[in-house]
């Protein structure tokens, strides 16, 4: 018996017939968030007034004497751009003393990528752009009914043994022939 996961966008209900077009989305930060980021899906044409909507912002960090912890602010670029009245703020900025990196948290957003190992249980089988490595595949192969469940608890496409394209990637030409499902 096969399964057919039926994919929406979050953000218009549209029907997503082909998981390539989709693009996942973080909000990290969002007034109606209560308990930490949260991750959504759309369309990427969706997504095409993203860029033109989006604002320059400045993130800085006041350091008062009496503090114990900094105070961050976010504002327009150009509101913090007007604060400087002697000369340009791209001037102040160029001239300013750097400040040592430091290591961003686990908590941190910061733009560390976290890096997934397909080749481990836990993330075998997940969409992902690059190369199937052959841990991953045996891994697949080995053990394609548990993945399979696992992705459908987390709302993720399965690996269908009538897709040629998934057939492929993980190797499971055999496993496809062994329990007579016909490629479409």
């Amino acid at each position: 018996m096969g399964q057919k996961i039926i994919r929406f966008s979050d953000l218009t209900g549209t029907h997503v017939e082909n998981d390539d077009d989709l693009v996942r989305i973080v909000v990290r930060q969002h007034p109606d968030l209560e308990d930490g980021p949260v991750e959504i899906e759309a369309l990427a044409g969706e997504l095409a007034a993203v860029e033109e909507l989006a604002l320059d912002l400045v993130t800085v960090e006041l350091h008062y004497p009496d503090a114990d912890e900094p105070e961050t602010v976010v504002m327009e670029a150009e509101a913090f751009n007007q604060l400087a009245s002697a000369t340009p703020m791209t001037e102040v900025l160029r001239g300013a003393k750097r400040v040592a990196r430091t290591i961003p948290s686990q908590t941190s957003p910061a733009n560390a990528k976290e890096r997934v190992n397909y080749s481990s249980l836990e993330h075998a089988g997940k969409p992902h752009k690059g190369r199937t490595t052959d841990a991953e595949k045996q891994l697949v192969q080995q053990h394609l009914d548990e993945i399979n469940e696992r992705l459908v608890a987390e709302g993720v496409r399965t690996i269908d043994l009538s897709n040629a394209e998934h057939v492929a990637r993980y190797g499971l030409e055999a496993l496809a022939q062994k329990r007579g499902v016909t490629l479409g």
